[in-house]
């Protein structure tokens, strides 16, 4: 017998938190980092949202509570994603969940087996990938094109449904590409989900970046398609994380197509985390319902929207870089592929030993380059799903961070970016892959 299940092998990660190891030993050696690696708003919790908590922690409110999520928050998310989305919402539908990421466990434990298909977004969050090969299903990455600017057509999507299919990931706003799905584009992916896919196929549609849009643009949900056919299908995911700079408060939900379907996300609250403290549940609906938080978003994503403008015009000011200008999120996520080339990278990665070669990309050569020698935290493409990733050569760059640590990490880039002397010196140094 071995000391661990089987399944573990196909647990994954997520890489932004798995680089703080990296991050410390830079520390140690006396490096100033510039982290541009985690995905956090570098905005604290707006004062509002917490007066509430510390009025119910001061009023006993610190008890277990219903599993499913208490009342007042359910009936504020019903009502925000009613109204947002243009669909009827029963507060029984709702389930409030310790962040964003259980409902993709829930999701994948309540309706996925062993053998059955699940189509996600590549590049996106590690945890869909992850989750689909922990549960034995056939991962089925559907790519996100640089040249469509990170989304998909509906033919991209048919070519890949099968009778097999079981769950379809749908991400908009994206993480890592900042890629939006129009309200077009939503509507003929629905109407190829009713086409061609079985009646019981789910849709999970994170959301979780519903409130982080650029440029004057609207969200829009692939659930208020089809005239309510898709509300049938749709799992609505999202949360406080992003849009109320709540990450370290824990607090996500999702909203099921059915009350039955709610009931088994229910039951794996109870068996997992039992229920979400109802001192942060209050402040989640305070943060949903008071008028004092509109105000606070724009100004987060203003300051969001003027970093992007400025990181991507400079990206592209870098010879062997080039970037998109994204829509929403707050990331972005240009091709390195020119930088690898000219650094010797594409080279050196060719040149490593078959077991080496396979457990990094030049990007994640890149990656680590960059952070050991310039003390700038990334993420390479292989973080955002690496089945079907071969040959993307993409870094993702946080804007969740002031503009003049974004302009010196940035310059520090620019001064990698011809440090082919540096590259060769780290590769001899490191043997990070030997």
């Amino acid at each position: 017998m071995t000391l661990l299940a089987s399944r573990i092998a196909s647990l994954g990660t997520e890489n932004a938190f798995k680089l703080g190891d990296d991050i410390t030993r830079v520390l140690a050696r006396g490096v100033d980092v510039v982290r541009l690696n985690l995905g956090e708003p570098d905005f604290d919790s707006a004062p509002h949202i917490n007066e509430e908590a510390i009025a119910q922690i001061r009023a006993g409110n610190s008890h277990y509570n219903d599993p499913q999520g208490i009342r007042s928050l359910r009936d504020a998310i019903a009502h925000h994603v009613s109204s947002t989305r243009g669909i009827p919402v029963d507060p029984a539908q709702v389930v409030v969940t310790p962040g964003g990421k259980p409902p993709i466990g829930f999701t994948m434990q309540a309706y996925v087996n062993p053998g059955d298909e699940v189509i996600y977004p590549s590049p996106g969050f590690p945890i869909y990938e992850s989750w689909v090969t922990y549960v034995g299903a056939r991962p089925v990455p559907l790519p996100l094109r640089e040249d469509t600017g990170f989304t998909f057509t509906p033919d991209d999507l048919r070519q890949r449904i099968t009778p097999r299919t079981k769950v379809i990931v749908l991400c908009s706003p994206s993480n890592p590409t900042g890629g939006v799905l129009t309200q077009e584009e939503l509507s003929g992916i629905a109407a190829v989900i009713v086409e061609c896919a079985q009646p019981d196929v789910r849709v999970y549609s994170d959301e979780i970046y519903e409130h982080i849009l650029f440029d004057g643009a609207e969200h829009h949900s692939i659930a208020a398609e089809q005239g309510g056919r898709m509300r049938e299908k749709t799992i609505i995911a999202s949360g406080h994380s992003k849009g109320f700079a709540m990450t370290g408060w824990r607090l996500g939900y999702a909203v099921l197509p059915t009350v039955e379907e709610a009931a088994v996300f229910r039951q794996l609250n109870i068996n997992s985390i039992s229920c979400v403290p109802a001192f942060i549940q209050e402040a989640g609906r305070v943060a949903l319902e008071s008028p004092a938080s509109l105000p606070v978003i724009e100004h987060m994503v203003s300051a969001f929207q003027g970093r992007r403008d400025w990181v991507v015009a400079a990206l592209n000011r870098i010879p062997g870089v080039r970037c998109q200008n994204p829509k929403g999120a707050f990331y972005v996520f240009p091709n390195v592929a020119g930088i690898c080339d000219q650094l010797g990278i594409l080279a050196a990665h060719a040149a490593l030993p078959e077991a080496a070669r396979a457990r990094t990309s030049p990007a994640s050569m890149l990656q680590m380059f960059l952070l050991y020698r310039y003390g700038v935290a990334t993420l390479d493409r292989n973080s955002f799903g690496k089945i079907g990733a071969e040959g993307q050569h993409f870094l993702r760059l946080s804007i969740a961070a002031s503009i003049e640590r974004l302009k010196d990490g940035v310059s520090r880039i620019t001064q990698a970016s011809t440090d082919r002397t540096g590259f060769a010196t780290f590769m001899r140094e490191e043997k990070l892959w030997t």
